[in-house]
């Protein structure tokens, strides 16, 4: 790539300017730090610590007050799979060759590091548990992945267990092909039940999680330990206590549900996912139906708030959180509503933009909410620089090190996302940027990528939902010119050096 020079050199220089960050960051802790990373799916940036004081998440907030909150950190591909792919290698969907949830990031970087890996060979005990990786990577762990046994069912009630058991059939067929590919049929797509917190993955994972410090704790050797959450992806259940914190009458619906003017048909998916569940229709979710779902994604939300909170109560408990860096991040948003979709599977700033919380012991600026332009792949640069672990070559992120120190600092001008479309025959990808003022997406053949097939631009100072694309407006053809220059610099032309206007 003609920029690769450029962008190594800047590189270089973000180095040297994190160096003295890291340096006040570690000086506060006398031995090695600890990590507790924290990944949470389909969890849109909606809790309290992002001013969504409506949702229960004490937990979640009480994370926020030990750390940075990170206000616009972006995934790089909104669907489980290349998302977490592209955070725990360090790498961009067109690095790994995920974009789906069937291949495995190895087939293209049989050999690459990743993130708990990287951790594991620099001396760490390393475990996970839940999900982490989409499709698991045996040997990133010191030990095996721990999963919730079978008995933990989807639902609460028999009934719509019931509803979800495969056929004889369909389990034959999931046998032979990804079970992705051989779904069988599906409960409702929320329950409330009166069951305990154990009775689901989340609540497993935590007291798995639990266990695990424990052990840890017992132990001299620093740990690197994974604790993968489910909620609130679908099916949108949880325990009877968490659905009463909401009532249908403290819930609002999406305020633009209709797709962008201007957008081409395919940039909003409607949300097959959602769909395949009992009793959800194949056309537009009727506004009753939208606010039970809403409900039931608030709920799962509070669900797995108290699981966190289960982890915390522990890590203090035994001393631990002095010791221990703790990062929580969704691996995508979601979508309620929004443009009259549902799910994630877009490039547009519901689905793109993510929680992120990073927690070091001792950190000054515990507590702020930082405007930083983040991205999921600066998550393992970041982690790596404040344990004082070397940086593999491979990375294709920036350590957020300097955010950490003062979250008024800036580091790069744009973050990157993408998502591929199969529209009548046309092989697409959506290479979408985001900088401070627009979101700025073009579609490409992806055979030809010098060959547009669309393009999309949203102006966040006059439109921050997103609702008009004014890409084919001649009033901004400039923009759009100095965006596509700038789009086609990638992510090395986006990096600057750290601003130190409120050095602490």
């Amino acid at each position: 790539m003609i920029y690769k020079e450029k962008w190594r050199e800047v590189f270089a220089m973000l180095l040297v300017g994190c160096l003295s960050a890291i340096i006040e960051v570690r000086s506060v802790a006398a031995e090695r730090f600890n990590v507790l990373f924290v990944a949470v799916d389909d969890l849109r940036p909606e809790f309290g610590a992002y001013g969504a004081g409506y949702i229960h998440s004490p937990n979640l907030d009480r994370l926020a007050k030990r750390g940075v909150t990170f206000n616009r950190a972006y995934c790089q591909q909104a669907v489980c799979s290349p998302s977490r792919s592209s955070l725990l290698t360090g790498t961009r969907p067109d690095t790994t060759r995920v974009y789906d949830l069937e291949t495995h990031f190895r087939k293209a970087l049989p050999d690459v590091v990743t993130l708990p890996e990287h951790f594991k060979s620099s001396g760490y005990f390393v475990q996970g548990m839940g999900k982490l990786f989409h499709l698991d990577d045996p040997q990133s762990w010191s030990v095996p992945l721990l999963k919730p046994t079978k008995g933990h069912g989807a639902y609460g009630l028999p009934e719509n267990n019931a509803l979800s058991k495969p056929t004889a059939d369909i389990a034959a067929k999931s046998r032979k092909k990804s079970q992705s590919k051989a779904r069988g049929p599906r409960g409702p797509a929320f329950e409330s039940s009166d069951v305990p917190d154990s009775s689901f993955h989340d609540g497993a994972v935590a007291e798995m999680a639990v266990e695990a410090l424990r052990e840890c704790a017992a132990n001299d050797q620093a740990f690197w330990l994974g604790v993968g959450f489910i909620r609130p992806h679908l099916p949108f259940v949880s325990p009877t206590k968490y659905w009463d914190f909401y009532t249908p009458a403290s819930i609002q619906l999406a305020p633009n549900p209709k797709r962008p003017i201007g957008a081409p048909d395919y940039a909003v998916s409607p949300g097959g996912e959602l769909r395949s569940y009992n009793g959800v229709p194949t056309g537009p979710i009727p506004d009753d139906l939208a606010l039970q779902l809403k409900h039931g994604y608030y709920a799962a939300i509070s669900y797995m708030d108290a699981q966190l909170g289960r982890v915390l109560d522990e890590l203090d408990r035994l001393g631990l959180t002095e010791k221990t860096i703790i990062v929580l991040w969704g691996d995508h948003g979601w979508k309620l509503g929004e443009h009259g979709g549902w799910c994630k599977h877009t490039n547009f700033e519901n689905d793109t933009n993510a929680p992120l919380i990073i927690s070091v012991p001792g950190l000054t600026s515990a507590g702020q909410r930082t405007n930083a332009l983040a991205e999921f792949v600066d998550i393992y640069p970041t982690l790596a620089a404040i344990c004082g672990l070397s940086l593999p070559t491979h990375l294709e992120g920036t350590s957020l090190v300097p955010i950490l120190h003062d979250p008024s600092a800036s580091l790069k001008n744009a973050a990157f996302s993408q998502y591929p479309r199969s529209v009548d025959g046309k092989q697409l990808m959506g290479y979408s940027m985001r900088t401070d003022r627009y979101r700025f997406t073009r579609w490409v053949y992806r055979e030809d990528p010098a060959k547009i097939d669309a393009v999309e631009l949203y102006d966040h100072q006059t439109d921050p939902q997103e609702n008009v694309n004014i890409a084919n407006e001649p009033a901004h053809a400039e923009v759009v010119e100095k965006l596509t220059v700038q789009s086609l610099l990638g992510w090395g032309g986006a990096l600057s050096t750290p601003s130190r206007e409120s050095k602490r």
